[in-house]
């Protein structure tokens, strides 16, 4: 993905917001997304403020720096805008940013317990979520940013107790579906939960194999592929 072009990776970021809106991931206006520049690593893209994720367009997106400030661009910026650069700042490694309030996401953060595999995608997050309880408000100031990135650590996910969740990854495809996936693990274990007693996890072994198998990228491409296309035959079919 690094060698797209600016306009192709704006094209992505616009068809990720209405995957997300699709698969229930918005909030209002709230929620943002953003990529950094592959020819200039300390500046990146990002959704504006006060439009939903599937109204993203090439027009609206703003380039900003490490600092958060606006480069280029006239929309409004996002007052979150410290969680991507943060983040940014100290994962070399990640070029895509999400965050999101998902509803059982947010539930689960606020449970103080950690994510149990009990369903194929929460293999992905074994042992493998950051949890931030500074605040519930608003990640407004470069030194929430970084309490968010410390949280995150190594990991794709960090939740925002009570608040919602931040993806980090290399790719869109990749943050997109981490994203519906860790919503997904956390609905199936609050409905397992609420029933009763769960049964034991599956062995190490078995669930380090399960989240090899799911964590290749063909697999994010494959499947973020998948809702496009169904994003754009829904289009389609309203139009």
């Amino acid at each position: 993905m690094t060698g797209m072009t600016h306009a192709e990776i704006k094209e992505k970021m616009i068809w990720a917001g209405k995957v997300l809106v699709n698969e229930g991931q918005d909030d209002f206006t709230r929620g943002h997304i953003s990529f950094r520049l592959p020819d200039n690593p300390k500046l990146f893209f990002m959704k504006c403020h006060s439009l939903g994720l599937d109204e993203i367009t090439h027009e609206n997106i703003l380039t900003i720096d490490l600092d958060g400030k606006v480069v280029a661009g006239t929309s409004r910026r996002h007052s979150e805008v410290f969680i991507h650069s943060e983040i940014f700042k100290v994962r070399p490694d990640v070029n895509c940013i999400l965050h999101t309030h998902p509803t059982y996401s947010i539930a689960w953060s606020g449970t103080g317990r950690p994510l149990k595999v009990l369903s194929q995608p929460a293999a992905l997050f074994a042992n493998a979520v950051g949890l931030y309880t500074d605040t519930i408000n608003l990640i407004r100031t470069t030194e929430m940013g970084a309490g968010v990135a410390k949280a995150l650590g190594p990991h794709s996910v960090v939740m925002l107790k009570n608040h919602g969740i931040v993806t980090a990854a290399p790719t869109i495809d990749e943050v997109v579906i981490r994203t519906i996936m860790f919503e997904n693990a956390a609905q199936i274990q609050m409905i397992m939960e609420a029933a009763g007693e769960t049964a034991p996890e599956f062995p190490a072994k078995d669930i380090e194999q399960l989240k090899h198998d799911i964590s290749r990228p063909d697999q994010f491409v494959v499947n973020f592929d998948y809702l496009v296309r169904r994003a754009k035959r829904r289009e389609k079919a309203a139009g």
